[in-house]
């Protein structure tokens, strides 16, 4: 039986002072003040754990400063908001392939057909979530759709499919019995199988979401883990002593995706210089190996 939770609110004051008890240095506590005001105390103890000694009083490595705490904070929110730009080319330019290749070869309104599915059941609830966005969304094209037409009662394909959501999508690739089609969608991105980007779509998805949602994503381990194949068409990196849970393994389908999507993406240079930006973040954390730094996939584009 669990224990009845009996803790009362504190305010930022009291916060502070906790914090400063339990060894954490303030320089600035007008500033600090500010800080645990815009950025919630259990935001911010996502990052301060790693400065932490011990789980259970929570004392903090000596000369730990709350401005560590913050500078990680930050980036970790310009890493998501890289990340994000990242995962948007990818999610349009998947969309507008699966939308082309399937309408192509089985007509306007496939996803509206049972029988193309393996699964009954994740067929119905896509299609149920997909009438739900549909009655949700404010785009033009498609109210001036339903103002014309009311027959069938969901717009084609290429209409309906650019409002779902990218976990939507991801769940209908998946789920499509034409394995042909699947493997020309995969082959447009530098796949050479279906599955793995069955797998990616399902990644970056949990990816994607945290970065919506503001969650934490540089020391975190993801439940949605991409296949890493040891070879690929194009530029890749040595997958050996890569760990899937974490996120350089996302960071390098991501980048390998670009490659075919928008070549002169600046994403990965984005992220090189943020890593430089903030040098005393351990990258081991977010599942680096050693010798990434030798990776072609991680050499600098030219501008």
């Amino acid at each position: 039986m669990g224990m009845i939770y009996n803790k009362q609110p504190t305010d930022i004051t009291t916060q502070l002072a906790m914090l400063k008890q339990r060894g954490l240095i303030i320089t600035e506590e007008d500033t600090a003040l500010k800080q645990l005001a815009s950025i919630s105390y259990f935001r911010l103890a996502n990052y301060w754990k790693i400065f932490e000694t011990d789980e259970i009083t929570h004392q903090f490595a000596s000369s730990t400063r709350l401005e560590d705490v913050i500078s990680l904070y930050n980036f970790d929110k310009e890493l998501s908001s890289i990340i994000f730009v990242a995962i948007q080319d990818i999610e349009v330019a998947l969309r507008t392939r699966i939308i082309h290749f399937f309408s192509m070869s089985h007509g306007a309104f496939w996803f509206m057909e049972e029988s193309k599915f393996n699964s009954r059941n994740l067929f119905q609830t896509c299609l149920d979530s997909i009438k739900t966005e549909l009655c949700r969304s404010k785009e033009e094209f498609l109210q001036e759709h339903f103002a014309k037409y009311d027959t069938p009662p969901i717009p084609p394909v290429w209409k309906t499919l650019e409002v779902v959501s990218f976990g939507n999508l991801s769940k209908l690739y998946a789920n499509i019995k034409d394995v042909e089609v699947k493997k020309q969608v995969a082959k447009s991105v530098g796949l050479p199988q279906y599955m793995y980007l069955e797998s990616w779509m399902r990644s970056l998805t949990v990816l994607r979401n945290c970065c919506a949602h503001h969650s934490r994503v540089w020391n975190r381990r993801y439940p949605a883990m991409p296949q890493m194949p040891s070879r690929l068409p194009l530029t890749w990196v040595d997958t050996l002593h890569i760990r899937p849970m974490k996120l350089y393994a996302q960071l390098c389908t991501l980048l390998y995706l670009e490659q075919s999507i928008t070549p002169n993406s600046q994403i990965k240079n984005r992220l090189l210089n943020l890593f430089k930006a903030y040098p005393n973040i351990n990258v081991k954390k977010m599942g680096f190996p050693h010798g990434w730094r030798n990776e072609p996939l991680w050499q600098y584009s030219p501008d």
